[in-house]
Parts: structure tokens; C-alpha cells; sequence
């Protein structure tokens, strides 16, 4: 079986992204699991701090091992925004493929130090996990915003000078910069810009493929141009759940009376399975339809 690594290096090297889509509960992971297999590529399961615990951390990572051994499909686990190194920890114990330490609004030393030693615990228990860590701040949550999340400041981005810092002392295998994404989505204006000739500077100097979060609302020509300057894993998250909320209401106000979960939760699944296979194409690029 093919390797995370491999994967992410194999479509940075053809101009494409890996998807990384976080889910909650089983109708996410089915919807966009459908959505990587008939499109044939890699998919990563991202799930938050809140998300595994809501699952069940051995849980998720039965659930992933068994879609693996199932369709012998490269699908990979990954612990998304974990605040502490304990958790991260946890993650690497309990058999996740990659860890995100997310020491974003720490200072840049103390992030330095602690994703240090998450590397370093990593290495120690199991060399294939990849460890990722994030430099700039982008916000904390993956929902729809009135206005730009407090403490994000889009004349503070990452610099290619302190990304080159950073992996070179911390040793990750992947790098999340801030270059203009934001967590969660607008309501009522157009997401940020992102600055893609950052993205070449910070790629060079950094030496890893680089990670996309918030990639919800992101334009296609943004993507387009940040995949062709070195994001190789992009992010999505809150197109989910709004995809997800969208179907739940339009099913329960078609079919009120209802009652069968696996009746109507099957529309909010394929609702995400929908907005899935359009980032993947456009990922892959393949287009956005």
C-alpha cells in the first residue's frame, strides 16, 4: 500500500493536492470516501480535537483500517488541530497516520519547542506518522463568520525566513503557512485572497510540501494557483457542514414525519459527497464540475 508521503509527493510533483475533508460521524466519512473512490485518488480523514472525541479516538481509527483493508484504498487518518502535545500523543498512540500540532497562536519559540517534541515522540513509536505544524494564525473554527476571525492579521503572514526556521529546528514533515486563508467562511463577503507568490517563497524555503487550511470558500483560480505553487494537502471542513446542515433541513421539511435515521440522513450524505467530488476534481485537476 501506497504511503501518505508517497501520496502527497506524488501529486505535488504532478501540480495536484491531496483532499483532506474532517467529518463527525459516519454519513461524512461515507460521503466523502464515495466521493474519493469513484474519482480514484487518495483521500486523508481529517478529525478535530472536538471531532474524535465525538466519534470515539479507537473508533475512528478502526473505522479508517477497515475501509483500508476493505477496497485496499489508500484512505488515511489524520488528528486535526491538536492544542497540546499531550493529545498529540494520544493521536500517534492510538494509530493515526499524521498529527497536527497547532501551536498557531503560541510564540514562534514555544511553538519551535513543543512541535520539537512532538516530532521527536513521533520518530520514537512509529517513523511513518507524520507530524505537521502551523505558523500563523488563521482562526480556531471551522463555521460560517460574520467578519474575519479575531487575531487573524493579513499583514502578519508567515515569512519564508521564519518557515525555513521552523523546519529546519522542529524537523516536520509538513508545513501549514499563513498566506491569506482564513478557519470557517464568510457569510457576507468574499473570502481573502490568498497571496500565492508567498506560497512559492515559503515552498522553497521550507523544504516540505506544504498543508491549506481553511480552504472552505476559497476561490478555484486561488486554489489552482496555490496547488501550482506548493500546496500539496488542502483542508476542507466547513463546506462540509454547511452541505450536511443544507440537506438535513431540506430532507426533515420534505419528509417530516420521517422517523428512520438511515432514511433521511442519506440526502445530508450525499450532499457531502457532492461538494467532495467537486473539490477533488479541481484538486486533481480535473475541474471544479
Amino acid at each position: 500500500m501506497v504511503t501518505l508521503i508517497e501520496c502527497i509527493r506524488d501529486a505535488e510533483s504532478k501540480k495536484q493536492a491531496v483532499g483532506h475533508f474532517n467529518i463527525s460521524n459516519l454519513e461524512g466519512l461515507w460521503g466523502v470516501f464515495n466521493a474519493a473512490k469513484s474519482l480514484n485518488l487518495p483521500l486523508v480523514i481529517g478529525v478535530s480535537e472536538g471531532e474524535r472525541d465525538f466519534i470515539g479516538i479507537p473508533q475512528v481509527v478502526a473505522l479508517i483500517q477497515s475501509l483500508r483493508e476493505e477496497f485496499n484504498y489508500p484512505v488515511f487518518l489524520n488528528a486535526d488541530h491538536t492544542y497540546s502535545v499531550e493529545r498529540v500523543k494520544e493521536a500517534i498512540d492510538a494509530g493515526f497516520d499524521s498529527v497536527i500540532f497547532d501551536g498557531a497562536k503560541l510564540s514562534l519559540e514555544e511553538n519551535i519547542a513543543k512541535t520539537k517534541e512532538c516530532v521527536e515522540y513521533a520518530r520514537s513509536k512509529n517513523p511513518n506518522v507524520l507530524v505537521e505544524a502551523e505558523l500563523g494564525y488563521i482562526g480556531m473554527s471551522s463555521k460560517l463568520l460574520d467578519a474575519v476571525p479575531e487575531g487573524v492579521s493579513f499583514e502578519n503572514l508567515t515569512t519564508p525566513e521564519d518557515a525555513s526556521r521552523f523546519v529546519k529546528e522542529t524537523g516536520v514533515d509538513l508545513f501549514a503557512p499563513a498566506v491569506g486563508n482564513i478557519h470557517g467562511m464568510l457569510k457576507n463577503a468574499p473570502e481573502p485572497k490568498l497571496d500565492i507568490p508567498r506560497i512559492k517563497q515559503i515552498r522553497e524555503a521550507a523544504g516540505v510540501p506544504l498543508v491549506l487550511h481553511g480552504g472552505s470558500g476559497t476561490s478555484d483560480e486561488d486554489f489552482r494557483g496555490a496547488i501550482e505553487n506548493g500546496m500539496a494537502l488542502i483542508h476542507v471542513s466547513t463546506e462540509l457542514r454547511v452541505a450536511f446542515h443544507k440537506g438535513l433541513i431540506q430532507v426533515l421539511q420534505e419528509k417530516p414525519d420521517e422517523i428512520a435515521p438511515y432514511k433521511y440522513l442519506d440526502t445530508p450524505r450525499k450532499a457531502i459527497e457532492e461538494v467532495a467530488t467537486k473539490r477533488l476534481k479541481l484538486f486533481s485537476g480535473l475541474g471544479s464540475q
